[in-house]
């Protein structure tokens, strides 16, 4: 599993490091992606959609977390 946390980026898009992580994983790999932007969230919530990758959501309090399997390589 890739874990990758953005909780506290504010030098860049929370997106950057997710998609970067996306575009290094194999088929079949597992991601989580946290985050506390709910903007980011969202968007990446599209996207993964838009992709056709289906994902869970997990809330814990503040904390944001999309768990994800790659199904093709990007």
């Amino acid at each position: 599993m890739i874990t990758v946390d953005t909780r506290g980026t504010t030098a860049y898009s929370p997106l950057i490091p997710a998609i970067k992580a996306m575009c290094g994983a194999s088929p079949g790999e597992t991601i989580e992606i946290i985050m506390n932007h709910a903007d980011a969230f969202q968007d990446l919530k599209e996207y993964l959609s838009e992709q056709g990758i289906g994902f869970r959501e997990i809330y814990d309090g503040e904390q944001m977390t999309l768990e994800f399997i790659i199904n093709k390589k990007f």
